[in-house]
Protein backbone atom coordinates (compact mmCIF):
# COMPACT_ATOMS: atom_id res chain seq x y z
CA UNK A 1 0.00 0.00 0.00
CA UNK A 2 1.40 3.39 -1.03
CA UNK A 3 0.49 5.90 1.69
CA UNK A 4 0.98 9.67 1.86
CA UNK A 5 0.56 11.46 5.19
CA UNK A 6 0.05 15.23 5.00
CA UNK A 7 1.31 17.04 8.08
CA UNK A 8 1.66 20.66 9.18
CA UNK A 9 3.89 22.78 11.39
CA UNK A 10 1.85 24.97 13.75
CA UNK A 11 2.74 27.62 16.38
CA UNK A 12 3.43 26.19 19.83
CA UNK A 13 1.98 29.21 21.61
CA UNK A 14 -1.25 31.01 22.37
CA UNK A 15 0.50 34.34 21.74
CA UNK A 16 -0.34 34.47 18.04
CA UNK A 17 0.80 37.58 16.18
CA UNK A 18 -0.62 38.87 12.90
CA UNK A 19 1.31 40.75 10.24
CA UNK A 20 -0.65 44.03 9.86
CA UNK A 21 0.29 44.30 6.17
CA UNK A 22 -0.58 40.78 5.00
CA UNK A 23 -3.07 39.77 7.74
CA UNK A 24 -1.30 36.41 7.98
CA UNK A 25 0.30 34.65 10.95
CA UNK A 26 3.80 35.76 11.91
CA UNK A 27 5.77 32.53 12.16
CA UNK A 28 9.33 33.87 12.35
CA UNK A 29 10.71 33.60 15.86
CA UNK A 30 7.66 31.66 17.09
CA UNK A 31 8.29 28.15 18.51
CA UNK A 32 6.58 25.51 16.40
CA UNK A 33 5.47 21.89 16.70
CA UNK A 34 3.87 19.26 14.51
CA UNK A 35 0.10 19.65 14.46
CA UNK A 36 -1.06 17.24 17.22
CA UNK A 37 -3.78 15.63 15.08
CA UNK A 38 -1.16 14.88 12.41
CA UNK A 39 0.79 12.74 14.89
CA UNK A 40 -2.21 10.40 14.96
CA UNK A 41 -2.23 10.41 11.15
CA UNK A 42 1.45 9.45 11.05
CA UNK A 43 0.98 6.69 13.58
CA UNK A 44 -2.01 5.27 11.70
CA UNK A 45 0.01 5.23 8.48
CA UNK A 46 2.80 3.34 10.22
CA UNK A 47 0.35 0.81 11.64
CA UNK A 48 -1.24 0.25 8.24
CA UNK A 49 2.19 -0.34 6.70
CA UNK A 50 2.89 -2.88 9.42
CA UNK A 51 -0.38 -4.67 8.64
CA UNK A 52 -0.42 -4.48 4.85
CA UNK A 53 3.13 -3.58 3.79
CA UNK A 54 4.03 -0.76 1.45
CA UNK A 55 5.62 2.67 1.72
CA UNK A 56 4.84 5.91 3.58
CA UNK A 57 5.73 9.40 2.37
CA UNK A 58 5.14 12.41 4.62
CA UNK A 59 4.72 15.80 2.95
CA UNK A 60 4.17 19.29 4.28
CA UNK A 61 3.84 22.75 2.79
CA UNK A 62 5.59 25.66 4.47
CA UNK A 63 8.73 27.75 4.88
CA UNK A 64 12.20 26.14 5.20
CA UNK A 65 11.83 25.68 8.98
CA UNK A 66 8.94 23.28 8.35
CA UNK A 67 11.59 20.62 7.72
CA UNK A 68 11.48 20.06 11.49
CA UNK A 69 8.11 18.31 11.34
CA UNK A 70 9.39 16.13 8.51
CA UNK A 71 12.33 15.13 10.68
CA UNK A 72 9.80 14.12 13.33
CA UNK A 73 8.06 11.96 10.72
CA UNK A 74 11.36 10.34 9.72
CA UNK A 75 12.18 9.64 13.35
CA UNK A 76 8.79 7.97 13.78
CA UNK A 77 9.59 5.68 10.84
CA UNK A 78 8.22 6.96 7.51
CA UNK A 79 10.12 5.93 4.39
CA UNK A 80 10.37 9.29 2.62
CA UNK A 81 9.52 12.97 3.09
CA UNK A 82 9.19 16.11 0.98
CA UNK A 83 8.80 19.80 1.77
CA UNK A 84 6.64 21.90 -0.54
CA UNK A 85 8.28 25.29 -0.22
CA UNK A 86 8.08 28.20 -2.63
CA UNK A 87 7.22 31.89 -2.36
CA UNK A 88 4.38 31.06 -4.75
CA UNK A 89 2.69 29.14 -1.89
CA UNK A 90 2.73 32.10 0.53
CA UNK A 91 -0.59 33.39 1.86
CA UNK A 92 -2.53 30.30 0.79
CA UNK A 93 -6.00 29.70 2.19
CA UNK A 94 -7.40 26.17 2.57
CA UNK A 95 -8.38 25.95 -1.11
CA UNK A 96 -4.90 26.85 -2.36
CA UNK A 97 -3.27 24.68 0.31
CA UNK A 98 -5.29 21.61 -0.63
CA UNK A 99 -4.44 22.22 -4.29
CA UNK A 100 -0.70 22.36 -3.62
CA UNK A 101 -0.79 19.28 -1.40
CA UNK A 102 -2.82 17.35 -3.97
CA UNK A 103 -0.18 18.21 -6.57
CA UNK A 104 2.42 16.89 -4.15
CA UNK A 105 0.48 13.65 -3.81
CA UNK A 106 0.38 13.35 -7.59
CA UNK A 107 4.16 13.78 -7.72
CA UNK A 108 4.58 10.90 -5.25
CA UNK A 109 2.52 8.87 -7.74
CA UNK A 110 0.36 5.74 -7.61
CA UNK A 111 -0.99 6.57 -4.14
CA UNK A 112 -3.58 4.30 -2.50
CA UNK A 113 -4.25 6.26 0.67
CA UNK A 114 -3.78 9.82 1.94
CA UNK A 115 -4.05 10.40 5.68
CA UNK A 116 -4.32 13.72 7.50
CA UNK A 117 -5.31 14.88 10.96
CA UNK A 118 -8.93 15.99 11.12
CA UNK A 119 -7.88 19.63 11.44
CA UNK A 120 -4.96 21.93 12.27
CA UNK A 121 -5.00 23.66 15.64
CA UNK A 122 -3.98 27.04 14.17
CA UNK A 123 -6.90 27.27 11.74
CA UNK A 124 -9.45 24.68 12.96
CA UNK A 125 -11.18 24.60 9.56
CA UNK A 126 -11.02 20.82 8.89
CA UNK A 127 -11.16 21.72 5.18
CA UNK A 128 -7.78 20.69 3.80
CA UNK A 129 -8.28 16.91 3.99
CA UNK A 130 -11.62 17.01 2.15
CA UNK A 131 -10.12 19.54 -0.26
CA UNK A 132 -7.31 17.12 -1.16
CA UNK A 133 -9.88 14.36 -1.74
CA UNK A 134 -11.91 16.61 -4.04
CA UNK A 135 -8.83 17.66 -6.02
CA UNK A 136 -7.67 14.08 -6.50
CA UNK A 137 -11.09 12.54 -7.02
CA UNK A 138 -10.41 10.14 -4.12
CA UNK A 139 -13.03 8.72 -1.75
CA UNK A 140 -13.41 11.03 1.27
CA UNK A 141 -13.64 9.49 4.75
CA UNK A 142 -13.58 12.06 7.56
CA UNK A 143 -13.43 11.78 11.37
CA UNK A 144 -12.04 8.24 11.19
CA UNK A 145 -11.67 6.65 14.62
CA UNK A 146 -10.61 3.17 13.50
CA UNK A 147 -9.35 1.43 10.36
CA UNK A 148 -10.74 -2.09 10.39
CA UNK A 149 -9.19 -3.41 7.19
CA UNK A 150 -8.06 -2.78 3.63
CA UNK A 151 -8.21 -5.45 0.93
CA UNK A 152 -9.33 -6.06 -2.65
CA UNK A 153 -9.25 -2.35 -3.43
CA UNK A 154 -11.51 -1.34 -0.54
CA UNK A 155 -11.04 0.04 2.96
CA UNK A 156 -13.33 -0.35 5.97
CA UNK A 157 -13.31 2.32 8.68
CA UNK A 158 -15.25 3.49 11.69
CA UNK A 159 -16.24 7.17 11.72
CA UNK A 160 -16.90 9.18 14.86
CA UNK A 161 -20.22 11.04 14.67
CA UNK A 162 -22.00 13.36 17.09
CA UNK A 163 -24.59 10.72 17.89
CA UNK A 164 -22.44 7.59 17.74
CA UNK A 165 -20.20 5.72 15.32
CA UNK A 166 -20.60 4.71 11.69
CA UNK A 167 -18.96 1.76 9.92
CA UNK A 168 -18.16 2.49 6.27
CA UNK A 169 -16.67 0.43 3.47
CA UNK A 170 -15.34 2.44 0.53
CA UNK A 171 -13.19 2.05 -2.54
CA UNK A 172 -9.53 2.97 -2.69
CA UNK A 173 -7.83 5.32 -3.35
CA UNK A 174 -9.13 7.35 -0.43
CA UNK A 175 -8.35 10.26 1.86
CA UNK A 176 -8.78 9.70 5.60
CA UNK A 177 -8.93 12.46 8.21
CA UNK A 178 -8.35 10.90 11.62
CA UNK A 179 -9.44 11.93 15.11
CA UNK A 180 -7.62 11.99 18.41
CA UNK A 181 -7.80 8.60 20.08
CA UNK A 182 -7.54 6.48 16.94
CA UNK A 183 -4.18 5.34 18.34
CA UNK A 184 -1.32 6.29 20.65
CA UNK A 185 1.55 7.82 18.64
CA UNK A 186 4.88 6.10 19.21
CA UNK A 187 7.92 7.85 20.68
CA UNK A 188 10.94 7.75 18.37
CA UNK A 189 14.16 6.23 19.68
CA UNK A 190 17.19 8.46 20.27
CA UNK A 191 19.01 6.66 17.44
CA UNK A 192 16.20 7.38 14.96
CA UNK A 193 15.98 11.00 16.10
CA UNK A 194 19.71 11.43 15.53
CA UNK A 195 19.48 9.85 12.09
CA UNK A 196 16.53 12.07 11.16
CA UNK A 197 18.42 15.15 12.35
CA UNK A 198 21.11 14.51 9.74
CA UNK A 199 18.79 13.50 6.91
CA UNK A 200 18.59 15.55 3.74
CA UNK A 201 15.05 16.85 3.17
CA UNK A 202 13.92 17.10 -0.47
CA UNK A 203 12.32 20.46 -1.33
CA UNK A 204 9.67 20.66 -4.06
CA UNK A 205 8.86 24.01 -5.63
CA UNK A 206 5.65 24.94 -7.42
CA UNK A 207 7.33 24.07 -10.72
CA UNK A 208 8.49 20.69 -9.36
CA UNK A 209 4.93 19.61 -8.60
CA UNK A 210 3.47 21.09 -11.78
CA UNK A 211 1.34 23.62 -9.91
CA UNK A 212 -0.60 26.28 -11.78
CA UNK A 213 0.56 29.68 -10.37
CA UNK A 214 -3.00 30.96 -10.59
CA UNK A 215 -4.11 28.30 -8.08
CA UNK A 216 -1.39 28.69 -5.46
CA UNK A 217 -0.72 31.16 -2.66
CA UNK A 218 -2.71 34.37 -2.54
CA UNK A 219 -3.43 34.11 -6.29
CA UNK A 220 -5.35 30.90 -5.72
CA UNK A 221 -7.07 31.97 -2.51
CA UNK A 222 -10.63 33.26 -2.95
CA UNK A 223 -10.86 33.99 0.77
CA UNK A 224 -8.80 36.58 2.61
CA UNK A 225 -8.62 38.44 5.92
CA UNK A 226 -10.06 41.92 5.49
CA UNK A 227 -8.85 43.23 8.86
CA UNK A 228 -7.75 42.11 12.30
CA UNK A 229 -8.86 43.87 15.47
CA UNK A 230 -9.43 43.30 19.16
CA UNK A 231 -13.05 43.57 20.33
CA UNK A 232 -13.99 46.53 22.49
CA UNK A 233 -13.95 45.93 26.21
CA UNK A 234 -17.45 45.59 27.60
CA UNK A 235 -18.62 46.88 30.94
CA UNK A 236 -19.33 44.48 33.71
CA UNK A 237 -23.11 44.79 33.32
CA UNK A 238 -25.58 44.36 36.14
CA UNK A 239 -26.10 41.53 38.59
CA UNK A 240 -29.65 40.55 39.59
CA UNK A 241 -30.55 38.32 42.50
CA UNK A 242 -33.83 36.85 43.58
CA UNK A 243 -36.17 33.87 43.34
CA UNK A 244 -36.10 31.82 40.09
CA UNK A 245 -39.55 32.95 38.93
CA UNK A 246 -38.70 36.59 39.61
CA UNK A 247 -35.34 36.29 37.81
CA UNK A 248 -36.94 34.60 34.79
CA UNK A 249 -39.44 37.44 34.50
CA UNK A 250 -36.70 40.08 34.74
CA UNK A 251 -34.59 38.28 32.12
CA UNK A 252 -37.59 38.19 29.75
CA UNK A 253 -38.10 41.93 30.18
CA UNK A 254 -34.44 42.63 29.44
CA UNK A 255 -34.49 40.49 26.30
CA UNK A 256 -37.62 42.24 25.03
CA UNK A 257 -36.01 45.61 25.67
CA UNK A 258 -32.91 44.58 23.70
CA UNK A 259 -35.03 43.30 20.80
CA UNK A 260 -37.00 46.54 20.70
CA UNK A 261 -33.86 48.65 20.26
Amino acid sequence: MNIVVCIKQVPDTMDVRIDPKTNTLVRDGVPSIINPFDEFALEEGLRLRERFGGKITAITMGPPQATEVLRTALAMGVDAVALLSDRAFAGADTLATSYALSQGVKKVGDVDLVITGKQAIDGDTAQVGPGIAARLGFTQLTYVSKVEGAENGTITVERLLDGGRERVEARLPAVLTVVKGINVPRQPSILKMKKARNAEIPVWTAADIGADPAKTGQNGSPTWVDRIFSPDQKSGGEVYRGEPDEMAGRLSELLLEMMAK
